[in-house]
């Protein structure tokens, strides 16, 4: 018999294989999902230079495109998998196989960050060749921590979006979209977080990304004040990662019960 911990690591290196080989058979993807999202970043990036903004503020749009890249991955390719995976049929054969939902989603999850991360390393660097813009982190330690937290506690809430996107039915197009938009802003894409009013802040701050770029910015650029101090958005981020996972693991255990009980979550339209 297989350990759980052996059977749950399979599962997560066969789920993660297609998106990471993916990136091998169809290296025409780099080109939509990397080098046309640079025309909009160029676009904010050459505003900023014709208001003689600060370079900082330029570095500022290209570090969000890059992030930006995981939100929209954790919102396509995490929270609406499921419900696209009842519509072909293969939900059903995730639920009745010998291993947990989580594990699935964990290999999604991991494919994911890896096919994101090149495309959120081609934007830097093409930022970084077109305007020059200087990345001198004050700590290598404390970026590379927050990037990691950043990405547990993100791709955390994506697994929690896919239960409740998935319960939400033919819903759930409607709500992936309304999440996209509103995200831009209260994350601080193109600005820093701190302008916005100490409310609206405070909201934002319920989003992994909006304190993981707040912190990034901090640290790469070290003469720019954020809305909180690196250490605090930190330990924020390591709180939303864990409560989001164990959100999305009792989301899942939930899910199952009602695929077993009542037979109707794989039904499609229902």
């Amino acid at each position: 018999m297989v350990h759980p911990v052996a059977l749950f690591l399979r599962t997560v290196r066969a789920r993660a294989y297609p998106r990471v080989i993916g990136m091998r058979r169809y290296p025409s993807w780099i080109v939509q999902e990397a080098v046309l999202p640079l025309l909009s970043i160029s676009a904010f990036a050459f505003v900023y230079r014709a208001m003689e903004a600060p370079e900082q503020y330029i570095g500022f749009v290209i570090l969000g495109g890059a992030m930006t890249a995981f939100w929209l991955n954790v919102l396509w390719s995490i929270g609406a998998q499921l419900y696209w995976e009842r519509d072909t049929g293969n939900l059903e054969m995730y639920i009745m196989a010998p291993t947990s939902m989580m594990a699935v989603l964990a290999g999604m999850a991991v494919g994911g960050m890896v096919l994101t991360l090149v495309r959120a390393s081609v934007i830097l660097l093409s930022g970084w060749l077109l305007f020059h813009i200087s990345f001198a982190p004050s700590s290598w330690w404390w970026l590379s921590g927050v990037f990691i937290v950043t990405l547990l506690a993100l791709y955390g809430l994506g697994m929690m979006f896919a239960s409740l996107f998935l319960i939400g039915g033919r819903a759930t197009w409607h709500m992936v979209n309304l999440l996209q938009e509103p995200v831009y802003l209260l994350s601080g894409m193109n600005f820093p977080i701190r302008i916005l009013p100490a409310i609206v802040s405070t909201f934002a701050a319920i989003i992994p990304l909006s304190l993981g770029m707040d912190a990034m910015r901090q640290l790469i650029f070290v003469d720019i004040e954020g809305l909180l101090p690196v250490r605090v958005e930190a330990a924020i981020l390591f709180i939303l990662s864990i409560v989001f996972i164990a959100l999305a693991q009792r989301c899942l255990i939930y899910l199952e019960r009602r695929a077993r009980e009542d037979g109707r979550l794989t039904v499609r339209w229902q």
